[in-house]
């Protein structure tokens, strides 16, 4: 059964090379925390463009990958541990591969449904202190994902997640990233992203636009460590 293995929340905070607002660290609470359709309680985030709402409520990312990034960047194994990539759920027992769009999961007294992957910025390059991190993130396929909130509830360390819905078993988030990030142009595959509804409506959107344009959008910004 997978279970959580470590519930975290942060604080905004100077991070970026020029000090710009994160809340990228969080740190685990002991203790039942409640959840809202906007996240957990006392969880912060200075980004609300691309952070936060009601589509990325919660972020998880599966304590397992510290592993194989501790293998590939030794270097920085330090820093390869829960709460790295900022994410408020690590666990153990789930991935990209056996997690689908729109799962629907009971964990503590609430229920929560996978929204979304995660695009990942430059501030995991500041993180991690190494100048390509986010592009190494987006291609490995280890992104992690987002939650939108069902019906809202407290979480605790150590609960159990239960699948008690899933709608789309032909869309593993392992499928969603590889269309985005690396089977381009897949216009079938475009064309089922762009009208599933449970799939958060940016996302949604943006397969829209590629569709319509036949171009992929400008990843340097998202990607490359600002200057200044």
């Amino acid at each position: 059964m997978p279970r959580l293995l470590s519930l975290r929340i942060g604080k905004i905070q100077a991070f970026g090379p020029a000090g710009q607002p994160s809340a990228i660290v969080k740190l685990a609470v002991s203790g039942r925390v409640e959840l809202s359709k906007f996240g957990l309680e006392g969880d912060e985030q200075a980004d609300a463009q691309h952070h936060g709402g009601i589509d990325k409520a919660l972020h998880h990312y599966p304590f397992e990958h510290y592993a194989a990034w501790t293998a590939e960047l030794p270097e920085q194994a330090g820093l390869f541990q829960a709460g790295g990539f900022g994410e408020n759920l690590s666990t153990l027992g789930m991935n990209e591969n056996s997690v689908c769009l729109g799962d629907i999961f009971h964990i503590g007294s609430a229920h929560i449904q996978v929204s979304q992957g995660r695009k990942p910025c430059w501030k995991l390059n500041h993180r991690f202190g190494i100048a390509d991190m986010a592009r190494r993130v987006q291609d490995s396929g280890r992104t992690g994902w987002y939650y939108r909130v069902m019906n809202e509830g407290g979480i605790a360390p150590d609960d159990e997640f239960t699948l008690i819905e899933r709608p789309h078993p032909n869309w593993p988030l392992a499928r969603l990233i590889s269309v985005i990030y690396h089977d381009i142009p897949d216009h079938k595959a475009l064309t089922e992203l762009a009208k599933l509804d449970v799939l958060a409506p940016s996302w949604r959107e943006m397969a829209e636009k590629r569709l319509s344009s036949g171009r992929v959008e400008d990843w340097l910004r998202r990607l490359v460590t600002p200057k200044t």
